[in-house]
């Protein structure tokens, strides 16, 4: 009965942030490529999980985890859209893996959204007063001196006109 309560815990921690998947189908061509700085995004992600949280807020340890998986993100939009280095076979191999959020890519695809840090940041119905978060306000529209810090992902500002 204990290691199943202890099995039950360690599922339910593992449950909350996705694994990437590896499937049996052999990778498409390009994939050697790719391959070395994804598995770098990975031990990045690892050194994360397992770094210490004392004296962090609750939201602070989850921070490093969303920036790593906007970097991955990013790496692999910018391969396909815009260094047109990748095929779509290999790009579209990467999102069925999990090597890159789908969602989050949308996004940065639609005017407006090109910065956008993570996709909580944009949920109206996870705030108070229904708006998005503080870090899509445009600096230019904040009081001067103002800090920002989103509270879900640990951005400064991630408004498409702030660049």
């Amino acid at each position: 009965f204990f290691f199943f309560i202890l099995d039950e815990c360690v599922c339910a921690q593992n449950k909350r942030m996705p694994k990437v998947r590896t499937s049996r189908n052999q990778p498409p061509e390009g994939w050697e490529l790719i391959e070395p700085k994804l598995n770098e995004f990975e031990q990045e992600m690892r050194d994360a999980i397992n770094e210490p949280h004392e004296g962090k807020r609750k939201c602070e340890t989850l921070w490093p985890i969303f920036k790593i998986t906007n970097k991955r993100s990013r790496y692999i939009y910018d391969l396909y859209y815009r260094k047109h280095e990748i095929s779509r076979e290999l790009y579209e191999y990467c999102l069925r893996e999990g090597h890159a959020d789908r969602g989050l890519i949308a996004k940065w695809k639609k005017s407006g959204y090109e910065r956008l840090c993570c996709l909580r940041c944009i949920q109206t119905k996870d705030t108070n007063y229904g708006f998005t978060c503080i870090c899509r306000v445009p600096k230019s529209q904040l009081p001067p001196g103002t800090v920002v810090e989103c509270v879900n992902c640990g951005c400064r500002g991630c408004a498409s006109c702030d660049i």
